[in-house]
């Protein structure tokens, strides 16, 4: 098996998983399900392009993928639910790690979460502010 072959079914693998991570986002309240639905057309479209072309095909993907990208941000509520249940998950590892470069990443990781959140991704009005807002 060739090395291009490996890497496609690794990120298909990688797709199905964070689908999959998605999908329980939508049943779980605490777990934010459009972040895991966006890598998984990431690792989707870098597999192949009949996994993208099926991915894109899916109401998930017009649902909340779709729904994502149109708005261009997130709002400020949206935001806030993300960060917190992530740090949580992120402080019940540092507890659970008994390893202090683990640590240090996964605190590494939480600040860079934190500055991409609020610099990098938009914040926008509630869809219902904004329109009484417009009217």
């Amino acid at each position: 098996m060739t090395l291009k072959k490996l890497k496609s079914i690794l990120f298909m693998l990688l797709g199905f998983i964070f689908m999959v991570f998605g999908i329980a986002g939508i049943v779980l309240p605490v777990l934010p399900g459009g972040p895991f639905f966006l890598l998984s057309l990431y690792f989707f479209a870098k597999s192949s392009k009949r996994m993208e072309a099926w991915f894109k095909s899916t109401k998930i993907y017009e649902k909340y993928v779709v729904a994502f990208l149109e708005k261009k941000g997130m709002t400020r509520k949206e935001k806030i639910r993300i960060n917190v249940t992530a740090d949580f998950f992120i402080l019940l590892s540092i507890l659970y790690v008994d390893i202090l470069f683990v640590r240090i990443i996964l605190i590494g990781l939480a600040l860079y979460k934190h500055y991409y959140f609020i610099k990098k991704i938009k914040t926008i009005q509630p869809e219902s502010y904004a329109v009484e807002k417009s009217q």
